[in-house]
């Protein structure tokens, strides 16, 4: 059966993404930087008994995370899944970060989408079909967190043109935005949250959702 990558597979959504998608017996692979988030992860992931590979790699490394996808693929073949949840969260008001700041957070929050979009959805759109989600947020933009504000709209508009262009050839690209801090317990938790990642992979065209949000423990609005 084809797998699910999760990109920024640490606590959180998208460790919760990657046990949901595992529950359906999918095979895993796990991107992130840090070894124990992949650790911590994989740990989380067994109990379904599903193989499972990891790779770290900074999403704003473009060598590094095409090497990674390519690692997840020679072990479990190419994924039908690609979810990237990667992304600097932070406050920040007008003139509090240097360009440099910027540049950074705009590099994970929208760059690294990017590059694993180029990476997977052109393959995808050859084989006839796969999914690329992206974790959104922000559905309204924030003075206090511009530079959030300013990645959130930079991925909303790439889902766009992913979708424009590779939609038509099978390739369902979707994000998920979130609308509220995640934390287990509450109307953000992250398995509730994981429920829409598989409800967008399972959608059939034409009814393909292109953006859910999350408002809350109701679900989609």
């Amino acid at each position: 059966m084809p797998g699910a990558v999760v990109i920024g597979a640490g606590p959180g959504i998208g460790r919760a993404v990657a046990r949901r998608f595992a529950r359906e017996g999918l095979p895993i692979g796990l991107i992130a930087r840090s070894d124990r988030s992949l650790r911590l992860t994989a740990e989380a992931v067994a109990p379904s008994g599903v193989p499972v590979v990891t790779a770290p790699a900074d999403s704003t490394d473009e060598e590094a995370l095409r090497g990674a996808l390519d690692t997840v693929a020679r072990r479990l073949g190419e994924p039908d899944v690609v979810v990237y949840n990667a992304a600097v969260i932070r406050a920040d008001a007008l003139g509090e970060l240097p360009a440099r700041g910027h540049l950074d957070a705009w590099a994970v929050n929208v760059v690294g989408a990017l590059t694993a979009a180029a990476h997977v959805v052109p393959g995808m759109a050859a084989r006839g079909g796969g999914t690329f989600l992206v974790t959104g947020g922000m559905p309204e933009p924030k003075p206090g967190y511009l530079s959030l504000s300013l990645g959130k709209a930079g991925v909303r508009t790439l889902v766009a043109l992913l979708d424009a262009e590779y939609g038509p050839s099978g390739v369902h690209v979707a994000s998920v935005t979130v609308a509220g801090p995640v934390a287990p317990g509450t109307d953000f938790d992250p398995d509730d949250i994981a429920e829409h990642y598989w409800r967008l992979h399972t959608q059939q065209r034409p009814g393909w959702e292109r953006e859910v949000l999350h408002a809350g423990a109701a679900g989609a609005a």
